[in-house]
């Protein structure tokens, strides 16, 4: 089961919405972390045993820098609604699932 955590620039009713495919997935909101620099949600993902999803690429630098865990996927789209980013979350499911399982991989982009 793999759990994501959602960055500030989604909505938190994201985890709500996934929560079928993603069990105890959660928001930096949920989880008091919305004013937290970019490298204490990297830290907090990491020991907790979380993956990112975010919409900025602050992440992508932190996967380049320090690899995973956590791994990172990046919403790479414009600007979109809260139900069309879940829309296209639920239609990547698998691609997401088999990014996660794959060790060799620490980004995944959804276009």
């Amino acid at each position: 089961m793999h759990k994501l955590l959602f960055d500030q620039n989604l909505s938190y009713q994201i985890v709500n919405q996934l929560e079928y495919l993603f069990p105890k997935s959660s928001h930096v909101r949920l989880l008091k972390l919305e004013k937290a620099d970019d490298l204490t949600v990297w830290q907090y993902a990491k020991d907790n045993g979380f993956h990112i999803v975010s919409k900025d690429t602050d992440f992508n630098n932190l996967n380049a820098l320090y690899g995973p865990p956590p791994k990172v996927i990046w919403i790479h789209t414009g600007n979109m609604t809260t139900s069309a980013i879940t829309e296209l979350i639920q239609k990547k499911a698998e691609v997401i699932n088999t990014f996660l399982d794959n060790e060799q991989i620490g980004l995944l982009q959804l276009d």
